[in-house]
């Protein structure tokens, strides 16, 4: 199960969006103060929670727990091509989520001068995380065919 390639690269998907999930995504600085924006909350630089983002945490960590499943399931082909196109679109909703979340932090502070607004590079992991679960999605297709061809042979 580990010795194929699909399983690595889901191994680092998963690594991935679990990295997404503890470290911060976008920061704001002004006079108004330090903000960092994090999955599962907007924090002040003294770590007190300003705004919830519950729902992008939870769809990261959904999105961090169900390649580690599809790795499990290595016998049933099929379905793990269905659990990758579940995971792109839950990558996909991670990162509009992500967006979502960057420019409503901007909007509540509105009335506060803030002269600097950065993505962090964490807030590009999922994206990262995308394309190795499109490539785990391919090789497994891949062994998909090689199995129907040898069965065909017999």
């Amino acid at each position: 199960m580990i010795q194929r390639i699909q399983s690595l690269y889901l191994l680092v998907a998963a690594a991935l969006v679990g990295g997404a999930l503890f470290v911060p995504l976008a920061w704001f600085a002004g006079s108004a103060g330090e903000y960092s924006l994090h999955a599962f909350a907007l924090r002040a630089a003294g770590g007190e929670a300003v705004q919830s983002t519950l729902y992008m945490g939870l769809l990261l960590a959904v999105a961090c727990v169900l390649p580690l499943i599809t790795v499990l399931l290595f016998r049933r082909r099929l379905l793990q091509i269905r659990l990758c196109a579940v995971e792109v679109v839950l990558l996909g909703g991670g990162l509009i989520m992500e967006c979502i979340y960057y420019f409503l932090c901007q909007r509540v502070f509105g009335e506060l001068d803030f002269q600097v607004r950065i993505m962090r590079p964490a807030a590009v992991l999922p994206l990262a995380a995308l394309v190795f679960v499109v490539l785990a999605a391919r090789a497994i297709f891949r062994d998909e065919l090689l199995v129907r061809a040898a069965e065909r042979i017999r």
